[in-house]
């Protein structure tokens, strides 16, 4: 995975609470959860493509972590730590199961006809990002997670997957290709509003930009 740089404030962050945590305290162990649980479901979400299966992972994830709270050593933030332990969690579920994950089929198509960045730019936020991944398969979806999202690279994302490096590879390039192609058909039902054509609205927080770079190259 790529490595986060984080400040020294960014590493002892809720340290009072995560020490409290350490001697079980229940108290802090609630407020520990409640700090990180939203952000930290998203994260199970995005790779288990499930509600009730992310909640659960969610939960075991979180057990998991208090019960091996001491080997949090402040190296580096406790939000970065507990992140990789609910990837971790979700992945070995992934593998436990052996599901038949479906991948991208080709996508000639969309090399005849590529898709500009200026096409969907407007389109470009969190939550329309995520409603393009919805149009993606199982397997298709999951690269372009752990790639896009969770900062994996191609050689670990072949390892969870089980699949050749250049399978990840372009796996990654159609799913891109795909979310670009929805992004852009939801560009056009927003700029029909203008004209009164009754269409839903798309509306939230623009992506961060490293997410919006990997998004727009086509080199990967």
């Amino acid at each position: 995975m790529e490595k986060s740089s984080e400040s020294k404030g960014d590493v002892f962050i809720h340290k009072e609470i995560i020490e409290k945590c350490k001697q079980g305290n229940p108290s802090a162990q609630y407020k520990l959860y409640k700090l990180y649980s939203k952000a930290m479901f998203n994260v199970c979400y995005r790779i288990m493509n499930n509600r009730e299966e992310a909640e659960d992972m969610l939960q075991d994830a979180f057990a998991d972590a208090f019960m091996k709270l001491d080997s949090f050593r402040y190296e580096s933030s406790f939000g970065t730590w507990l992140k990789r332990n609910m990837i971790n969690k979700c992945l070995n579920e992934i593998k436990r199961k052996k599901p038949d994950l479906v991948f991208c089929e080709d996508m000639s198509y969309f090399q005849k006809n590529e898709v500009c960045a200026e096409d969907y730019s407007k389109t470009l936020t969190i939550d329309n990002i995520n409603k393009a991944m919805e149009t993606l398969p199982s397997g298709g979806k999951l690269v372009f997670s752990l790639y896009l999202l969770e900062g994996y690279d191609h050689q670990e994302i072949a390892q969870i997957l089980n699949i050749r490096v250049s399978s990840s590879r372009s796996q990654l390039l159609r799913a891109k290709r795909k979310v670009k192609a929805a992004l852009m058909t939801m560009q056009s039902d927003e700029e029909c509003v203008l004209i009164g054509q009754s269409v839903p609205s798309y509306r939230t927080s623009f992506i961060p930009d490293t997410i919006s770079s990997k998004l727009c190259m086509e080199a990967v």
